[in-house]
């Protein structure tokens, strides 16, 4: 097998922040066409609920379904599912959801208020959302993983109902997935997918109920349809290729995080794995190690290709300058292998979540450490933070004026009100000033 070819930059380059934008550039073209088809399918489960599911669920995952109640998996079938699975995985798909809905269980927010001197009180209630949507991919891309994630924050919560589709094509379920669904606590689950259950979801049919937010990720159908139906309902995010972004200070196994950049590049050929160090023999090192390992790998055509055309290895100065670059890409997934880990992560801004020191595996982020790993990618943790317990919690806010408050507030509101030609406001307010 010949040598990988992976883009190798310098920082001290005149031209270093043009070339990382070209590394960095994602623009994954509108398809005009799945949007129309996907819109075609909204539209159309919009006026025909159950049917319009079904003929599309019969056409696209070649099942043959006359009813919708054939569509529902029952709970007593998820139980069955758990207890079917090899006992190894049954304790490690445990051990996976207690870490997670321990860590989520630190993340819920509490209603708070405080009292003002004249009495008025002010605060803001926390309210869960009263029902959720999960989309789980199906076929060969089953992630049970990505169930626990997405169900159990939402658990916590205290989302009323949690409705999981998933397709079966060929009406094949994937074991793991709805053992999955049985740990998490999800309440109903329908085998449906593509944009027809996202519709469904979105607006309801005579079966399904529609649900104030939808998460989970899907095919360019499923993230066209989430785009199209936000509005109508909430989503999580739309995802794009898988990243992982490593500091390495020149003292990590090279052999280890030449693993770690394939754990990501093998999802598919559009991931990124991105290594900056500032000891450039240690480059070379771990880029022979990527060459002496990628023969190994089940999944080598894809790595190749993922690294060869959006990998990178970057030379920067210092461990600062690395940090300075990471807050540039603002990475999905950030390994920090060095040797203080808790001092460089301080001047981390911008990462969906960090992965601190030589042990900490990104992959460990991935099923078990206990945070989610639904992040944001695309440079979006600029602005965006990884799902948790709060998304699927809404805060609202409350006044209760006391009778001086409201001669108080009254006189502000009637002057600011007038000032903007509001009149009607303004007298609302005044009428409660003695």
């Amino acid at each position: 097998m010949s040598e990988i070819t992976i883009t190798e930059l310098d920082a001290a380059s005149p031209d270093f922040a043009g070339q990382l934008q070209a590394v960095l550039a994602w623009n994954e073209a509108e398809d005009f066409d799945v949007h129309r088809q996907v819109l075609d399918i909204i539209a159309d489960v919009r006026s025909n609920g159950d049917k319009a599911v079904i003929t599309y669920t019969n056409r696209f995952d070649h099942r043959q379904v006359s009813a919708a109640s054939e569509l529902e998996l029952s709970q007593a079938s998820l139980k069955s599912a758990f207890e079917a699975i090899p006992t190894n995985q049954a304790a490690a798909l445990q051990t996976a959801a207690d870490r997670i809905r321990a860590y989520a269980e630190h993340q819920k927010l509490q209603s708070w208020d405080y009292t003002e001197a004249d009495g008025t009180v002010l605060g803001q209630k926390i309210t869960p959302l009263d029902r959720v949507g999960l989309y789980v991919p199906g076929g060969k891309a089953a992630y049970p993983s990505s169930v626990l994630m997405n169900a159990i924050p939402a658990k916590v919560a205290g989302v009323g109902e949690l409705i999981m589709v998933v397709p079966t094509p060929k009406g094949e379920s994937n074991q793991l997935v709805l053992a999955a669904a049985y740990l998490a606590g999800v309440d109903r689950i329908f085998t449906i997918g593509g944009a027809q259950a996202v519709a469904a979801l979105a607006y309801g049919t005579e079966t399904i109920s529609a649900v104030a937010k939808i998460v989970g990720p899907g095919n360019i159908y499923v993230a066209t349809a989430k785009k199209l139906v936000f509005g109508q309902v909430g989503i999580d995010m739309i995802a794009g290729p898988s990243e992982i972004l490593i500091i390495c200070d020149g003292k990590t196994n090279p052999d280890w995080i030449a693993m770690d950049l394939f754990s990501q590049a093998e999802h598919d050929e559009n991931a990124q794995a991105i290594l900056i160090s500032d000891d450039s023999t240690y480059l070379a090192a771990v880029k022979q190690s990527i060459n002496n390992l990628l023969p190994t790998m089940e999944r080598a055509d894809i790595i190749r290709t993922s690294l060869s055309s959006r990998g990178a290895l970057i030379k920067v100065n210092d461990l600062l300058q690395a940090a300075e670059v990471a807050n540039t890409i603002a990475p999905e997934h950030l390994e920090l292998s060095v040797e203080n880990p808790e001092a460089l992560s301080q001047h981390i801004r911008h990462a969906g979540a960090i992965f601190m020191g030589r042990y900490t595996a990104e992959a460990l982020g991935d099923y078990c450490a206990g945070p989610n790993h639904v992040l944001p990618t695309s440079s979006t943790a600029r602005y965006s933070s990884p799902l948790g317990v709060y998304d699927f919690q809404k805060r609202t806010s409350l006044i209760n004026c006391s009778q001086a408050g409201a001669k108080e507030l009254g006189e502000t509101a009637s002057i600011l009100a007038r000032g903007e030609s509001l009149t009607a406001h303004a007298r609302s307010a005044e009428f409660r000033i003695d």
